[in-house]
């Protein structure tokens, strides 16, 4: 059972450890154990990775996986992709071949406008207020002209400040909203430090407007923050064939087309569908997230605050227009190529070199292409044979594991699970009976 501990970071390393393995744990040099294998040999590499975080004891390892054929924009790309879950990059990869054969992917950045605000209380006149925005705004941008001066430099920077007026929902609240061009960086820190930098200029400047009815007082700034929704950073990605030759690819599925079609239509009017469906998208999209050091949290929060515009819906399309059919994505997207951990990370770094060191909008055309790739990828499976038994053949290995199996006991296991369910309690007895 864990205790209290005070002054827990400033222990180094292995002290951390020390304390841990002998408050949580009965064997407690078997933690040390499976902590310290984990490390690192290169110590500078090691103390990068420890450096990432905060309390860091030992490195957590993740699968770094290719898939190929992803053609794109008329581009083939190698994916990297960064995932534990079974089956996945196996249906992009697959998914991505089909389609390399009927175009590939035709994806287009609309838009990659990002947003801040400065949430903040007024107590006096709402005529006051506006009259005070419009003499303060120009301040605001002059205030930060030396934060915005390297991003302008590189085509970005503040693109408008507006003063939103809440009052309907919370009384007394306000907001500075501000939308940023961040070029290729995701633009966090510099979009938090503008606004920082906004709030503070906007308390402080009360003073020169010199106005009787407006005292500093009667501004209470709550909070400066980016927002992880980005409706005006959109990416598409589409895909298109004959329904003829799509329904080839399953000839033992009758209709398989329309059965894409009418799957998403269930995910549009039933809420339990759609979540699982978008999970499916987000699991190709943040496994490519991870890879190229993006924030897959604000991905996924933004992605499904967008799905929920009005009614939680499906985040992908699909028709069939004039015997083709028609399958896209569309979806907020806020990556970077440049900044964080993609300076930093050596498999960040040679995950983007992997993709041919692609720019932010590209990036985005790569990411939603691979979501739109997964989800046809469970579609296909959920319509024609069920998800799991492609998915459980893949998760074989790792029940394998489950058991300790040797190398002939894992090659004995894949000739007799070939035609046969697998499923964690049939690979037990299959263990047991050739032990």
């Amino acid at each position: 059972m864990s205790k209290e501990i005070k002054g827990f970071s400033k222990l180094t390393k292995k002290e951390k450890i020390e304390w841990l393995s002998k408050s949580c744990f009965k064997d407690g040099d078997s933690a040390k154990k499976i902590l310290t294998q984990y490390w690192n040999i290169d110590s500078n590499l090691q103390k990068l990775h420890d450096e990432f975080s905060e309390n860091t004891i030992s490195n957590y390892y993740l699968p770094f996986a290719i898939a190929p054929n992803f053609l794109i924009n008329n581009k083939i790309y190698t994916v990297p992709m960064t995932i534990e879950e079974s089956s996945v990059v196996a249906a992009a990869s697959k998914s991505a071949k089909f389609w390399m054969k009927n175009g590939g992917f035709k994806a287009e950045v609309i838009d990659s406008e990002k947003i801040g605000q400065v949430h903040f209380l007024f107590s006096g006149d709402k005529k006051i207020l506006l009259e005070y925005f419009n003499f303060v705004k120009p301040y605001l941008f002059e205030s930060t002209k030396e934060i915005t001066k390297k991003m302008e430099s590189r085509g970005g920077g503040i693109n408008s400040i507006e003063l939103i007026d809440k009052t309907s929902e919370l009384d007394g609240y306000y907001q500075i909203f501000a939308t940023f061009n961040t070029v290729d960086a995701m633009g966090a820190n510099f979009i938090n430090s503008c606004l920082e930098e906004f709030a503070e200029t906007f308390y402080k400047s009360v003073l020169k407007f010199n106005h009787r009815e407006l005292k500093q007082k009667d501004i209470e700034i709550i909070m400066s923050i980016l927002s992880n929704f980005v409706p005006k950073c959109l990416v598409k990605s589409s895909v298109s064939c004959r329904v003829t030759e799509l329904n080839k690819l399953e000839p033992e599925t009758k209709n398989f087309a329309e059965k894409i079609v009418r799957a998403i239509e269930i995910a549009n009017i039933d809420i339990y569908r759609a979540v699982t469906h978008n999970k499916g998208i987000m699991n190709g999209i943040d496994a490519v997230a991870i890879a190229t050091g993006n924030d897959f949290r604000a991905i996924e929060a933004g992605a499904h605050a967008y799905a929920s515009d009005g009614k939680y819906k499906s985040l992908s399309r699909a028709y069939i227009n004039n015997d083709i059919f028609y399958f896209e994505l569309k979806l907020p997207l806020a990556v970077g190529t440049v900044g964080g951990v993609t300076n930093l990370h050596p498999l960040v770094k040679l995950a983007l070199q992997i993709l041919e060191n692609p720019n932010s909008k590209e990036l985005m055309n790569i990411i939603a292409s691979v979501g739109l790739a997964q989800n046809f990828g469970a579609l296909r499976s959920l319509v024609t044979s069920g998800i799991q038994k492609g998915h459980m053949k893949m998760h074989l290995t790792n029940l394998l594991n489950k058991h300790n199996a040797s190398e002939k006991e894992k090659e004995s296991a894949l000739i007799y699970f070939k035609d046969k369910l697998v499923t964690s309690s049939n690979v037990e007895n299959f263990i047991k009976k050739i032990r």
